[in-house]
């Protein structure tokens, strides 16, 4: 079955790009071709594969094994031993907006700077202890689960739905979200 869904972000937030912009920024967001914001395909895969075994931990329907590692692959710590059937795309802008936003040139709205401080035990800044990052303002993003298992797919819904932070500094109020399916299609009847 395919899953389409949709990211509501209701704070600012930032899913990295592992790299920084010199001395300005220390770390800057993943962007694509177009400097637009996505949350990778991967992020949400792990968010949902630990969803679901949070889920199952405490369901009483439990998911077997088995199917667990059909839909989303096996490791056994060092390396990949089977490959999950389904497939996580990226979560993107919906493609009206995104074309609005490449044709008025407006990528740099997106984003905004984020500085912060260490502070000590007395409240002042420690030296050398400002870090800034770049971050997307909330916005909304659309993205897929393809050939999600029949047997899971209730279990994979109420992942999406306990999902309530992406992105890097989750704790400190950044990236938070809802998560609603918009579409499902295909599976059993």
């Amino acid at each position: 079955m395919n899953i389409t869904y949709q990211i509501q972000f209701h704070t600012d937030w930032h899913c990295g790009s592992g790299l920084s912009a010199g001395a300005d920024l220390d770390a800057v967001v993943v962007k694509d071709e177009h400097e637009l914001p996505f949350v990778p395909g991967k992020t949400i895969k792990g968010l949902v594969r630990e969803a679901v075994e949070d889920i199952n931990q405490f369901s009483e329907k439990k998911i077997e094994e088995a199917d667990f590692n059909k839909a989303f692959g096996f490791f056994d710590g060092k390396e990949q031993k089977e490959r999950g059937e389904m497939f996580f795309t990226n979560a993107e802008l919906p493609k009206f907006e995104q074309e609005a936003i490449k044709k008025g040139k407006l990528q740099e709205y997106l984003y905004r700077d984020l500085a912060r401080t260490a502070l000590d035990d007395n409240g002042i800044a420690k030296e050398h202890s400002l870090r800034k990052i770049e971050v997307t303002v909330p916005c909304k993003l659309e993205g897929q689960i393809l050939n999600a298992p029949d047997e899971i797919v209730e279990i994979i819904e109420q992942a999406l739905k306990y999902i309530k932070r992406i992105g890097v500094n989750r704790n400190r109020g950044l990236g938070r979200c809802t998560i609603t399916i918009t579409k499902k299609e295909g599976g059993e009847k």
